[in-house]
C-alpha cells in the first residue's frame, strides 16, 4: 500500500500555475516544490536555472523562488518591511546555497524495517511512520531513525513512499541507500517490473543522483522435462534400428510388413510433443535421378500423411526426399535395394 503525502491546496495551486508558466515559456523538465508560498526550482543539467527561477517568481502568489543560483522575490508579493540599507517596498536578489539532501537509507530484513531519513516536518514524519507500520508483518519490527530538518529534507517525500513499497515486495534482505551522490538499490525482488519501478522512485527521490540499480531478479524456473521427453531421442534411434519403413518398388506404397511400424512411429511421436522431426524418403538406384528424387519425396509425404491421420500434428513433421543419394546397403543385391527403398525419422 502506498500513502501519498500531499501539500495543501495553496501549494498545489501554486505548483500547477508555476509549471504552466514554465511550459508557456518553453521550459520543460523542471520540478517546482513549495513550502508555503516559497518555491524551490530544480532544473535539469544544462537548463537555464536563472530563467526558470524568474518565471516562477513572477507567478501571482509566489513570495520567493530560489534555485541553485539565486533567490528572487516576486514583485507582486507583499512588500517587505525593509532595512536601513533596503527601503520597504523594494525587491532584491539574494544569493542562496543549493539545497542539500541528507543521505538516507531504507532497509528490510525478515526481522525489521529500518528508515533512516530526514523529512521536512512532523506531519510528514507521522504519515511516513504510519505507512511503515502498515507494511509490517507479524514478527517484524520498525526501527525509526527519522529526523526533521527542513533544510536537508527530501524534496519529494512521496518518493519515500514508493521506495518503501518497492522494498516491501523484496524477498529476503534488501536496502535502498543514498550517500549524497549515488542511490544504490540492493537485494532481490520478484520481477523486472518491480526493479524498474524502484529505480524510477529512487530517481524521483533525489533528482540528478546516480542510480545504481543492483536489485536481483530470480531467473525463471526451467520447465520440467518428462521422462518420455528425456528418453525420446534414444527411443527414436532404437525405433529406426528395429523397425523398417520400406516400399514396393517404384511406388510410394508402404509394404505390408511396414504398416505396423507407422503406427509405432505415431505412438512414439505422441509420447513427447517437444520435438519436431524430419521424415526422409529414399530410393534404390534402379531408376534415374530425374524420377528417384520425386519418388523419394512422395514416400516421405505418404508417411507424413499417415502419421497425421494417427494424430501427430502436421506442424511437427517436415518431409523431404533424398532420392538414391543416401543408400544404407548395396544396390547390387535384391535385399540391399529393398533396404534402400525406405523412410527414416530423425529429430530436427
Amino acid at each position: 500500500m502506498v500513502i501519498s503525502i500531499k501539500a495543501g491546496p495553496t501549494e498545489d495551486d501554486l505548483r500547477q500555475r508555476s509549471l504552466e508558466a514554465l511550459d508557456a515559456r518553453g521550459i520543460t523538465g523542471v520540478r517546482v516544490d513549495f513550502s508555503g508560498r516559497d518555491a524551490t526550482v530544480v532544473v535539469p543539467a544544462g537548463a537555464d536555472a536563472a530563467e526558470a527561477q524568474k518565471v516562477v517568481a513572477a507567478v501571482d502568489g509566489v513570495r520567493t523562488a530560489h534555485s541553485n543560483q539565486q533567490l528572487v522575490a516576486n514583485p507582486t508579493s507583499a512588500p517587505s518591511t525593509g532595512t536601513a540599507e533596503e527601503p520597504a517596498g523594494t525587491t532584491s536578489a539574494v544569493p542562496s546555497a543549493p539545497p542539500t539532501v541528507a543521505p538516507f537509507e531504507l532497509s528490510r530484513t525478515d526481522q525489521a524495517i529500518t528508515v533512516h531519513a530526514v523529512v521536512r516536518d512532523q506531519e510528514t514524519k507521522d504519515k511516513l511512520v504510519a505507512e511503515v507500520q502498515a507494511l509490517l508483518t507479524e514478527g517484524t519490527d520498525f526501527t525509526d531513525q527519522i529526523s526533521i530538518d527542513e533544510k536537508t529534507a527530501l524534496p519529494n517525500p512521496t518518493a519515500l513512499s514508493a521506495l518503501l513499497h518497492a522494498l516491501s515486495t523484496a524477498t529476503g534482505d534488501a536496502a535502498i541507500k543514498y550517500d549524497g551522490d549515488k542511490v544504490t538499490l540492493s537485494g532481490k525482488v520478484a520481477d523486472q517490473a518491480t526493479k524498474a519501478t524502484a529505480a524510477r522512485a529512487a530517481a524521483a527521490a533525489v533528482p540528478g543522483a546516480v542510480i545504481a540499480n543492483e536489485l536481483k531478479v530470480p531467473a525463471p524456473p526451467k520447465p520440467q522435462v518428462s521422462e518420455a521427453c528425456q528418453t525420446f531421442e534414444a527411443r527414436l534411434a532404437r525405433f529406426n534400428a528395429e523397425n523398417k519403413l520400406v516400399f514396393l518398388s517404384g511406388t510410394d506404397t508402404v509394404n505390408d510388413a511396414s504398416r505396423a511400424s507407422v503406427t509405432k512411429a505415431a505412438k512414439l511421436l505422441l509420447s513427447c510433443a517437444s520435438f519436431d522431426v524430419e521424415v526422409s524418403g529414399h530410393t534404390d538406384n534402379l531408376g534415374n535421378p530425374a524420377t528417384s528424387l520425386p519418388l523419394s519425396q512422395q514416400r516421405a509425404d505418404a508417411v507424413k500423411t499417415a502419421l497425421v491421420k494417427l494424430g501427430v500434428p502436421a506442424g511437427r513433421i517436415t518431409s523431404r526426399g533424398y532420392g538414391e543419394t543416401r543408400p544404407v546397403a548395396s544396390n547390387s543385391t535384391s535385399a540391399g535395394r529393398i533396404a534402400n527403398r525406405r523412410v527414416e525419422i530423425r529429430v530436427l
